[in-house]
């Protein structure tokens, strides 16, 4: 094998390396920041005489045009665009319906459906979508969000595996190779990967993710009894009861076709039993704004908000039963999806002097009217220790009034374009959700996976085009585009290009390669492979996955092509190897899910270290069989 010999440029890249590596572990600066100084500190270095191959001036920021870079910004967008739509929460209710109540029954499915999402999307932004949605699953059943927010998160890596746009290492891998292959003769250079080369290999490592938590979840997982509160907020009987002494509790009832309830109103049975039906469910369909004067039917249930002590008293007169929990009404008055808010009566609005029944505020407006605060007086159609009842439906409203309401979020974001309303409510979820873009959004998703999978068109290229689709159909405007792009992540990885670059035209990957070499020599090419497997684990909790990637790959190639090993192969190992990434809670995802469910790093090193070997024991054997 022929000696290289360490050169100054080689020596000077791998004091880059040192640099970049102490900036992320250290976290002086942003890593991003950090990764921008490294790519202009490189520019520079290239004009020192004798320097000029650690990087090409002119091509030093071609990392923000390529390919890479330009299918993570379409594939945010694409999941921007899915998200404005509603699917996200779409997908939610069904995974609530199915469910059940056991860790052994939602873990299956929440991870198979996070594993999926993430394989054609950010890791981190799915793990973001279904946040709320695993709050509310803790919500209603109990379960601390401490047994599920770490099976979502590490389902979530692990779905990133799955396809080759599924993670960003994944992303980058086919233009690593190609840059790799300038510099190999043609019988030694790699081809591309195709979208699901990886399939197989990310299938079986999300399998075994869910098997894990399935078999060991329950001795493993922390019990941080955290519910759903530490995302989602006060919840709606406290703030009733803090603010405005309306001691109240929300719950469903049945009404068959031999109840009393059958032909009564919806106003008649709020004020004459002092509480309020803010809900109703009849054939299939759920609303939250049927008119006061609608005729209740059977079979039917409704939302009822009052004193337990007074619910109980009309259930027995009216021959109603309770449900022992909100079932057909979970999803939508849930904390993400409705609430209590304070809406106030200015001076100019239409509404003074009429009274709810005349505005008729609940079908016109989505609004279940729970109380009127005025100056320091408090009017509600249900008797407390402090006030007298009130006929809320016909008092008129004064300039001043603040309603105190229940309402869907999305009903409370289209007031907020009313005169004759000024919400003072400010902290729920503003989303403007639409619905009727849903085909758009799925004709352009596919088309864009379609242009992938059976064109020949570039991954960026056919990403874009659905990512333009949807903005050119309102799926979202381009302002809400630019906001779903991470630019973080954008400078990180286009400022990281021209770093691995250097390692691979100075030579410092293939004089490292031959250090590992000589080190190893007489080692098993399959020892090889887990060495480099192993060493980009490492890299990866104490740097960006990304970082890792740019680094090790010239590596792995150069590893391979010394020791007549395959290169695709050891360069895929550390695309794959740099999504191993649980043992401390530096990975996006873990650092999202950490607050809300009150990790410490000891449970993501308990839980987390078991993953890792997994992780390492499935990948490698797949990938080699695969390949």
């Amino acid at each position: 094998m022929e000696a290289i010999s360490l050169t100054p440029e080689m020596i000077m890249v791998f004091g880059f390396i040192v640099l970049t590596i102490f900036l992320f572990v250290t976290e002086v600066v942003r890593i991003d920041v950090a990764a921008v100084v490294v790519m202009v500190l490189l520019g520079i270095a290239s004009y020192i005489p004798g320097f000029s191959s650690i990087a090409n001036i002119n091509h030093l920021f071609d990392g923000f045009a390529s390919n890479a870079v330009i299918s993570i910004i379409a594939v945010m967008i694409i999941g921007a665009g899915m998200d404005k739509t509603g699917m996200m929460s779409i997908v939610s209710s069904r995974i609530m319906s199915v469910g059940g109540t056991t860790e052994k029954r939602i873990i299956p499915i929440v991870g198979a459906t996070v594993g999926v999402i993430s394989s054609f999307m950010q890791n981190v932004g799915a793990a973001a979508l279904l946040l709320p949605v695993i709050s509310r699953i803790s919500a209603r059943t109990e379960i601390p969000l401490s047994r599920l927010l770490m099976p979502m998160g590490f389902c979530a890596i692990l779905g990133g595996t799955m396809t080759m746009v599924g993670s960003s290492p994944l992303i980058l891998l086919n233009d690593l190779i190609l840059v790799a292959n300038r510099d190999l003769p043609i019988e030694k250079q790699m081809a591309p990967f195709d979208l699901f080369s990886v399939t197989p290999i990310g299938l079986t490592l999300l399998l075994t993710g869910i098997l894990y938590f399935i078999i060991f979840g329950k001795l493993l997982l922390p019990k941080t009894n955290v519910g759903s509160n530490a995302v989602t907020g006060q919840s709606m009987n406290e703030y009733v009861k803090r603010l405005y002494g309306l001691k109240a509790d929300l719950v469903e009832i049945e009404v068959t076709e031999y109840s009393l309830l059958v032909s009564h109103t919806l106003a008649d049975i709020s004020e004459a039993n002092n509480l309020y039906v803010i809900g109703t469910h009849f054939k299939g369909k759920t609303s939250l704004s049927s008119p006061n004067d609608t005729v209740i039917q059977a079979p039917c249930r409704l939302a009822v908000l009052g004193r337990r002590r007074v619910i109980s008293q009309f259930c027995e007169l009216f021959d109603v039963r309770v449900s022992p929990k909100l079932d057909v009404f979970a999803d939508s008055t849930s904390s993400e999806k409705s609430g209590i808010a304070e809406i106030l009566v200015p001076p100019d609005s239409d509404l003074r002097g009429k009274t709810a029944k005349e505005m008729r505020l609940r079908e016109v407006y989505g609004l279940s009217l729970l109380a009127i605060r005025r100056g320091e007086e408090t009017l509600s159609h249900v008797q407390t220790e402090d006030h007298n009842a009130t006929r809320l439906s016909i008092e008129p409203l004064q300039t001043g009034d603040i309603m105190v309401v229940h309402v869907s979020w999305d009903a409370l974001t289209r007031l907020n374009k009313n005169r004759n309303f000024v919400v003072v409510t400010t902290d729920y979820p503003q989303e403007d959700l639409r619905p009727k873009k849903v085909a758009w959004a799925l004709l352009f998703f596919l088309l864009a996976f379609g242009l992938i999978l059976l064109t020949d068109l570039r991954l960026s290229l056919a990403l874009l085009a659905g990512a333009i689709g949807m903005i050119l159909t309102n799926v979202l405007s381009i302002d809400e585009a630019y906001e779903a792009v991470g630019w973080n992540t954008v400078f990180l990885l286009a400022s990281l290009l021209p770093l691995g670059q250097a390692v691979q035209s100075t030579g410092a990957a293939e004089w490292l390669a031959l250090q590992v070499v000589l080190l190893l020599d007489g080692w098993p090419i399959w020892s090889l492979q887990c060495c480099v497997a192993i060493l980009a684990t490492i890299f990866t909790l104490v740097m960006s996955n990304i970082g890792a990637t740019v680094l090790l790959v010239p590596l792995a190639i150069s590893i391979a092509l010394a020791a007549g090993g395959n290169p695709a192969i050891f360069a895929m190992t550390v695309a794959i190897s740099t999504s191993n990434s649980f043992l401390i809670p530096t990975h996006q995802v873990n650092s999202l899910i950490m607050g809300p469910a009150r990790y410490r790093v000891i449970d993501f090193m308990r839980t987390g270290g078991i993953m890792t070997l997994l992780f390492l024991l499935v990948s490698l054997p797949m990938i080699n069989l695969i390949f």
